[in-house]
């Protein structure tokens, strides 16, 4: 007896050892996860190097020597930095106490409701698990795209007065690309891990459904630090713009970003805090929530059938993810376009460049997604869903890739649209932005009645859009073909992530422009800049 229970357990030992064996291999999704996030850090610490090749020592400009260099525009520009980094960082550390504190209690509650509703504390400390790692991930995500557009902002300035429009333009668009590059693949990475981490604790397919429940909290954390980012960030935002604006332009007669004005500061750490911190981390909520909500429907059982996402294996489940992570490679490629293929020469390139990185994201993804599809997912495969048939019985739900590859796109050009829709509306090359300002002449109501108008007239077509996705993708995949959509939606994130925080840089690098008393040509320029950023801050939060 005692032999056979010894062989006993050297036999389980041994499925124990070869099931922590193969999850230690690589599976196909893998080889595409892993690689896409590596590259999507490295491209974002190249940039970061080449930004950081603009110095602001004065002595390092050739300053120094000069009989005139205390009277320098460059020399007053580390000091304006400086106090708009500390400023930033302040913001931050005390913001992200708070969440921090808050996030620790929240997720002590989400421990025990799921415990108690699952009567598995196992699933409880899963699920509490990623929220924490969904939390923490998201606060690193923003105070990183913080730091380095801060870091760029004054270096925007410097590139603009010493080298022109391609220079600026280039060193605000790194600067938001390091942002995107890396948040990106941070949080794809980070998920890929938490997943292959849960797939040791639950490695048989019959139990990812509850994988994939635990895991749903990275979302949900994403989305709670989104909360605090987005509104505790924007309300200081508005409040410092409106103050600076206030006690400088109305009370005192100054101009934008006067240095006789000391709210300018407050209003350049908004840009930064609200316009990037916030941002940054709201669209990581938004990315995680619908990748997570993508997983959960795969992985959800079909009661009497075996021809599910869950038996065709990993690499199926993970398709949702993959996406994500392709969709970085893509923008890295597209963004050394509008750097060195045909970058900004001249004033009316500004805006052509960022549309040609929204179309050519979009377009080049396509076929991408197409090529996941027919690779990762099973040529036919049964997905729970919600719809009812004639009968009032639940529909069976019948996907293919190519199915999956038409909801993804929905999403994916839906969103092109509701991007270009945006700058129509927004953009000053074009009339709706022109007749508001020709309204203004004739006073502030008229202002106001007409920017109302036209907010809900641009609304009009980006309803239709999102209605029309979702009724497609419905049709074809239930929910799980929703998820895609705005899977889809997301896929270029990275280049919306890098446009949307070329507008807060390009802002900062004109207020720094304007306190450094820099002549007015690198003001000009600046400001050319900021009115593409404005439009590119609006694409982003369509």
């Amino acid at each position: 007896r005692f032999c056979r229970e010894r062989d006993i357990r050297r036999d389980d030992f041994s499925d124990n050892l070869s099931i922590q064996e193969n999850m230690m291999e690589f599976g196909l999704v893998d080889e595409i996860i892993v690689p896409c996030c590596i590259i999507g850090l490295t491209a974002a610490l190249a940039q970061f190097l080449i930004i950081r090749k603009i110095s602001l020592d004065p002595e390092k400009q050739g300053l120094s020597t000069s009989l005139t260099s205390g009277e320098a525009p460059e020399k007053l520009v580390p000091e304006i930095y400086a106090k708009i980094m500390d400023g930033a960082i302040q913001f931050l550390k005390v913001e992200y106490a708070i969440c921090t504190l808050f996030c620790l209690a929240f997720s002590l509650v989400i421990y025990l409701l799921v415990s108690w509703g699952t009567h598995s504390s196992m699933q409880g400390g899963l699920t509490a698990g990623a929220f924490l790692t969904g939390a923490f991930t998201s606060m690193l995500c923003g105070f990183l795209g913080m730091m380095i557009a801060t870091y760029s902002n004054a270096r925007t300035t410097l590139a603009c007065a010493k080298k022109g429009y391609t220079e600026g333009f280039n060193t605000a668009f790194r600067g938001g690309s390091v942002m995107g590059y890396a948040l990106c693949s941070l949080g794809v990475f980070v998920l890929w891990a938490l997943l292959t981490f849960y797939r040791t604790v639950y490695p048989e397919a019959d139990d990812w459904e509850i994988l994939f429940d635990c895991a749903a909290g990275y979302g949900l954390g994403g989305s709670t630090v989104a909360m605090f980012g987005r509104v505790g960030g924007g309300i200081y935002t508005k409040a410092a713009d409106v103050g600076a604006d206030l006690c400088g332009k109305v009370v005192a007669g100054l101009d934008e970003d006067d240095p006789n004005n000391p709210a300018t500061i407050a209003d350049n750490v908004g840009d930064n805090v609200g316009d990037i911190a916030g941002m940054g981390a709201d669209l990581f909520g938004s990315f995680a929530e619908s990748t997570c909500a993508a997983l959960v429907i795969a992985a959800a059982a079909v009661e009497g059938s075996k021809h599910t996402l869950s038996a065709a294996g990993w690499d199926a489940m993970l398709f949702p993810v993959a996406i994500s992570a392709a969709g970085i490679v893509i923008c890295i490629l597209c963004g050394f376009v509008a750097t060195n293929v045909a970058p900004v020469k001249v004033e009316a390139y500004i805006e052509r460049v960022l549309k040609v990185q929204m179309v050519l994201t979009a377009l080049l993804m396509l076929p991408v997604i197409y090529y996941l599809a027919v690779l990762l997912l099973p040529a036919h495969f049964r997905l729970e869903g919600v719809r009812l048939n004639e009968d009032g019985i639940q529909a069976e739900i019948h996907g293919t890739p190519f199915k999956a590859f038409i909801c993804a796109t929905m999403g994916c050009v839906g969103g092109l649209i509701i991007g270009l829709v945006t700058e129509y509306f927004t953009s000053h090359s074009f009339i709706p932005t022109r007749e508001l300002a020709s309204a203004c002449k004739f006073g502030t109501a008229v202002n106001i009645i007409q920017g109302l108008a036209l907010g809900y007239k641009s609304c009009i077509i980006p309803v239709f859009v999102l209605s029309s996705a979702i009724f497609v993708s419905f049709q074809l995949c239930d929910l799980y073909g929703i998820a895609l959509a705005a899977l889809g939606m997301l896929a270029t994130l990275s280049c919306g992530l890098t446009i949307d925080g070329f507008g807060p840089i390009s802002d900062n690098a004109g207020g720094i422009a304007e306190m450094a008393l820099f002549n007015p040509e690198v003001r000009r320029r600046t400001d050319a800049l900021d009115a593409a950023g404005n439009t590119t801050a609006a694409i982003g939060k369509g």
